[in-house]
This record gives structure tokens, sequence and C-alpha cells, in this order.
């Protein structure tokens, strides 16, 4: 792969011969699809079942689809930490600007564990993804609370973040992050946003914790209000898969190697991810 430049060399038919993504839960079949191997081998990973993993493949796969992965387009991304798609996005020639909170209020909270935590720009380019002179020029830096995203951020072509907005704090703070984060946006732009889903129950949840679980009907509730608001979001699609490892659910400590479906408490969670565009 030619790391170096922004004119990436790749089958393009591979990301385009199936159905587009939609508002949806993970599933170990996309592990196996063409394009999610394509974009695993552009972040010189292999397929691992892992639903970090299926997120970052998932974000890039939707906002490629929908023609925000190319040169000269503006991308904001929310609680980035030392995630690769900055990096990923810049070595395509997008401008992208990294956001998290504030580097001692996520110590504070322990966000300093595990590369959740950015603390700047040296965090984000570590894979060698995008040439080190394009980074620079095309990746900025600002730390920011998505509870109150400054107005000066503007005017974006795309946003996204990954299994960020259930750790606000309640569920209400996400459902009102999940509206705010369209301000950011150009009208016609489009987020894509991955959080945690309660499988095992529409009626019980964790709602005032460091993670809260979304149900069903928290999901539901989200996407009526927005396309009450004008704007669009894709089709939601809560099949859970017929795999083996779709069966499988990874227990504390969370180290098995099939990570798609984990206990949170008494709960089984996955990854949902939710594509919305912003009303022209």
């Amino acid at each position: 792969m030619d790391t170096g430049s922004t004119e990436r060399r790749w089958n393009k038919q591979l990301i385009y011969d199936h159905a587009k993504r939609r508002s949806e839960l993970c599933k170990a079949k996309d592990f196996h699809a063409a394009w999610f191997r394509h974009w695993c081998d552009q972040l010189n990973e292999k397929p691992n079942f892992h639903r970090k993993q299926w997120e970052f493949v998932y974000v890039m796969q939707a906002l490629w689809e929908r023609g925000c992965i190319t040169s000269g387009k503006r991308g904001l991304v929310f609680a980035v930490g030392t995630e690769p798609l900055p990096a990923m996005f810049a070595s395509f020639g997008c401008a992208i600007v990294a956001t998290d909170i504030f580097p001692e209020q996520g110590v504070e909270m322990g966000w300093d564990n595990a590369n959740q935590l950015c603390f700047g720009l040296d965090s984000l380019n570590k894979r060698r993804l995008c040439d080190q002179e394009d980074f620079d020029r095309l990746v900025s830096y600002r730390p920011v609370d998505m509870n109150d995203i400054p107005d000066d951020l503007v005017d974006f072509d795309f946003n996204w973040s990954s299994c960020s907005f259930e750790h606000l704090g309640t569920l209400d703070k996400g459902f009102r992050f999940l509206q705010n984060q369209l301000k950011t946006l150009k009208p016609g732009g489009w987020a894509v946003h991955t959080t945690e889903y309660n499988l095992s129950s529409n009626d019980e949840t964790q709602e005032n914790n460091s993670t809260v679980l979304y149900r069903q009907r928290d999901i539901e509730y989200i996407i009526d209000a927005l396309r009450s608001e004008g704007h669009f979001v894709e089709e939601l699609d809560l099949s859970m898969g017929g795999l083996p490892e779709d069966f499988l659910v990874d227990v504390e400590p969370h180290q098995q190697k099939i990570h798609l479906k984990l206990q949170v408490d008494k709960y089984v969670v996955t990854s949902i991810g939710l594509i919305i565009r912003k009303k022209n």
C-alpha cells in the first residue's frame, strides 16, 4: 500500500458492489465482506471480529459511499482518542479537525488509559497512514466538550464519532449531542456516529452513568426527533446476525478474541451506527 501520498491506489469497485450501509448493528457477516477487508487493508490490519474495528470500518465505508472521503472535503471528529481515521482521511486529501475532551478532564475521568484520550496531533499518525507533510498540513487539533460544542465549528462536509456520546453522562445528553452536532455541518452534510446498544432489554438500562446504554426505543426516539426536524436518517436495521460469532458474548475482563457482543453489568451490548444527513 502506498501510504506516502494522498493519491491512494486501490480497487474502488470493491467498496461499491453492495447495498449502502444503513443505520445498523455490528454483525459478523460484515467482517467477511470485500468492502470490510478492503478498509482493513488500508489500516494495515486483518479483520479480527472486534466491534471497535467494525466501528472504524463502518464509519469509513459509510462516509466513502456518500462522497465525503475525497480531496477538498472538510471533516470533524469528536472524542478522537488516538484513532486512525483522521490520518486515513487526510491521506485522501480531506482536511480534518480532530477534537477530544480537555486533557485535564479526560485524565480525571480515567480516559488516559488504553489510548482513549488525545493529547494532541502527535498521537494521531503513529501508524503513518498519511505522509507526515500532508498530515501536518491537513489535520488540526483542539479540545472540545461534546456537551458544549463551540459556535465557530461550522461548515464541515462531514463529522463522526466512535462510541463516544454514551459517555456524556445521561441518555438525554447523548440525544442533545446528536442534535447539536448537526450545527457543525453544511446543509446536506453527513454525520456518522456509533454508540452502545442494549440487546438485553427495551425497558431497563443504564440511564445515568459514565457509560449509558441505548435501547431500541431510545434509538427510535432520536431518529424520529431528527426526522421531524427535517433531517434524513438512514433506514434502521436491528438484525443481530446469524453467524457463530454473533452468538458469543465477551464477559469481564473482556479479553476474548471474539468481541462483537459483550457483557456490561447485567446487559449484553453491541455497537450501533447511525447515519444522518443534515437538511438542506
